[in-house]
């Protein structure tokens, strides 16, 4: 129950008096901290050196983390399980591969300084009208949020209008992102087709392939994971969030005693696509590729593992589902590649059976539990 004092406090800072706020970015800031130092200090050949590679691999884990926390924000507190948060995840990798691509110039393979090489490649005469603008990097990052954003207010305001719920929304969100991996496959739509975008040179003047740009990329994402995690304990702490889980729990009665429920549910999945926007921005830079397989509906059922594994409605459950199934898959890929997919099916079974509330909900018991203990000792003391 909340507090009077922590009631009447600006909804933005309110996560900041969460002792569970406080740790995790107590713990994300100290990962950050030791990972750099031990990049930065620590001579190359030390045990202890994390390497330009692991950095980059780290890097990709806290995009990860952020894309499972916009899907815990919708799927956790609203009760939409999304299988398709994986398309808005990758239109803002696009968005930032097409700045990326615009600013490799006259450097490209066939010289060209305004058509990528595979425009000139497949014989365009002119950039087409959706890649105008990209070149400027305040324009390209505001289609970074705006594009997913986009793309979730209409599919949205179709959607929770209609009242389309459950099993039937989650259908369709796979047949979102399904139809739009189709599409970005085709050469005709001017995104690379197959290959996608790759080849990037520099971002904001810096080189990619610099190991200093790849610290930075990884702090700017562990520092965006933080902004983001924040921005969602805010939500789900205010009015709105409350008004969220009751959608959740009862949307029937939350629609009888007056609150136009497809509003909350229309705002908060939009929220949901920019978080997984930017994500996919901070995603593409990182790993130097983008492709339509990052519309894969198999890449958004393990957006869902993650969350479903760490902890649903926790939000920090989710960033710790995300960093432990994408480690797991490192590691194993590395061993049996060809079985990743069964491995993952495993993952998913003994969650449903043996954690159903996740990682979160298993160290949410452990502390009851010791709680519990303690309690007659301190009683007869």
């Amino acid at each position: 129950m909340m507090t009077q004092s922590s009631s009447s406090q600006f909804w933005l800072t309110r996560p900041f008096s969460e002792r569970a706020t406080q740790i995790f970015l107590g713990v994300l800031f100290a990962a950050l901290l030791i990972v750099t130092v031990l990049h930065l200090a620590v001579p190359q050949g030390h045990p202890l050196h994390v390497n330009a590679y692991t950095v980059n691999l780290f890097g990709k884990y806290l995009s990860y983390a952020l894309l499972a926390v916009a899907v815990d924000l919708v799927w956790g507190y609203l009760g939409i399980l999304s299988l398709g948060h994986g398309a808005f995840f990758a239109i803002g990798g696009y968005a930032m591969g097409m700045y990326l691509m615009r600013q490799i110039g006259d450097r490209g393979t066939y010289g060209d300084p305004v058509l990528p090489d595979f425009m000139v490649f497949l014989s365009w005469e002119s950039l087409p009208w959706y890649w105008l603008g990209f070149d400027m990097a305040w324009f390209a990052f505001a289609m970074v949020l705006l594009a997913p954003g986009l793309l979730a207010l209409v599919f949205g305001f179709l959607a929770f209008r209609s009242r389309v719920t459950g099993v039937y929304l989650s259908i369709i969100t796979q047949a979102l992102t399904f139809a739009l991996m189709l599409a970005f496959f085709r050469n005709e739509m001017g995104f690379g087709g197959n290959n996608g975008l790759t080849d990037f040179r520099e971002l904001l003047g810096f080189n990619l392939r610099s190991n200093d740009t790849r610290l930075g990329l990884f702090i700017a994402t562990g520092v965006a994971l933080a902004l983001g995690y924040i921005l969602c304990r805010a939500i789900v702490t205010s009015k709105l969030g409350r008004v969220c889980v009751a959608t959740r729990d009862a949307e029937a009665r939350t629609r009888f005693i007056g609150y136009r429920v497809e509003r909350f549910q229309l705002f908060v999945f939009v929220v949901s696509a920019m978080l997984a926007g930017l994500a996919g921005a901070l995603y593409v830079p990182q790993v130097g590729i983008i492709n339509p397989s990052e519309f894969s509906p198999i890449f958004s059922i393990e957006i869902v593992l993650w969350v479903a594994l760490g902890g649903r409605a926790t939000l920090y459950g989710a960033v710790i589902g995300a960093i432990l199934v994408n480690y797991a898959k490192t590691i194993f890929t590395g061993v049996m590649p060809d079985a990743w997919l069964f491995a993952l099916g495993a993952l998913f079974v003994l969650v449903t059976v043996f954690l159903p509330k996740g990682v979160a909900g298993l160290l949410l018991h452990l502390k009851r539990r010791k709680k519990s203990d303690t309690l007659p000792k301190e009683a007869t003391a």
